[in-house]
């Protein structure tokens, strides 16, 4: 295993699911640095010369490979930006798993911002997982920052999964995607926010080509006094469909904004938006406290249930 305490080690399990050194392709980053670094054949990992980022080439047919490139900070005070680019050739199929986990012991912000770009080929596909978790017992914030810029060739498929575990203090997560002729993104958010923190989605979609399609779908839960808000716009250049989803539950003192947004200039751009906000049903506790449960732990069931 790499050269981690085990904080450290809890944290990319919480973030990436890594118990022990990835197959395939990673660099693992600790505390500003690469803990570990490999490549493979089809995907090489080149590290900027400055030490704030990554290009990764995935090679034309690259199939059943996968890359992770988590971040873990433990520093408290620590503040960093990073740019990884991805360029994933035509015709692959890969994994790319991300993701940043922060925990905070002191007194200072600890901050990681991550500026992700991913250059999709011709009938390229990826399935992109990004995962965010905070824990410490200091006073200082954990803030996490992540830019996700998505350019798509024709006939290529992007899935992402975009997850805000718990712990994180303050977010403004900001996604564009760019599709040409038969393009195909699917989004699918979920997060939590607890105490005073705050969370920001922005999503910027243009379906550009014949044929592009876009799903971005947000689940998300507010409790205590925390704030989220979710603004998403689809924009419809061509003949093309998209779909936009804000579905979330507001508990205690949370306040939610949702704020979706369509915009068609063909006439073959078929576009749709939902938003709902609401508390958890009072029989839906009453239903599960019949079977034994606490007041509290069909709240948590629900809650489980409804960002799975």
């Amino acid at each position: 295993m790499l050269n981690m305490d085990e904080i450290q080690k809890r944290i990319l399990n919480e973030v990436a699911g890594l118990h022990e050194v990835p197959e395939g392709a990673y660099n693992i980053r600790v505390n500003g640095a690469s803990a570990g670094r490999a490549s493979t054949g089809n995907i090489e990992i080149i590290p900027r010369e400055d030490g704030a980022g990554l290009t990764i080439k995935i090679k034309p047919g690259t199939v059943h490979e996968s890359v992770h490139i988590p971040v873990v900070m433990t520093q408290t005070g620590l503040k960093e930006t990073v740019y990884n680019d991805f360029y994933i050739g035509e015709g692959s199929d890969v994994l790319i798993v991300a993701g940043c986990g922060i925990d905070n012991c002191g007194s200072g912000d600890s901050q990681h911002d991550g500026v992700h770009r991913f250059f999709v080929g011709k009938g390229a596909r990826i399935k992109y997982v990004e995962k965010h978790y905070g824990s410490g017992t200091g006073t200082g914030k954990r803030i996490l920052n992540p830019v996700t810029e998505v350019f798509m060739e024709e006939d290529s498929h992007a899935e992402m999964e975009m997850v805000q575990i718990k712990g994180v203090d303050d977010t403004d997560r900001v996604t564009k995607a760019e599709l040409k002729a038969g393009a195909g993104l699917a989004v699918r958010e979920r997060l939590m926010t607890h105490g005073d923190q705050n969370a920001v989605s922005t999503y910027v979609v243009n379906l550009n080509g014949e044929g592009s399609n876009a799903d971005v779908v947000s689940r998300s839960v507010a409790r205590d006094k925390s704030y989220q808000k979710f603004d998403a716009v689809i924009t419809g250049n061509a003949p093309c469909s998209g779909h936009t989803e804000c579905d979330a539950i507001i508990m205690d003192e949370g306040r939610i904004l949702a704020v979706p947004g369509l915009e068609a200039n063909d006439v073959d751009a078929a576009l749709v938006h939902e938003a709902a906000i609401g508390k958890i049903a009072g029989d839906q506790i009453i239903k599960l406290m019949t079977l034994g449960l606490t007041e509290e732990e069909a709240e948590e069931q629900i809650i489980n249930g409804f960002l799975k």
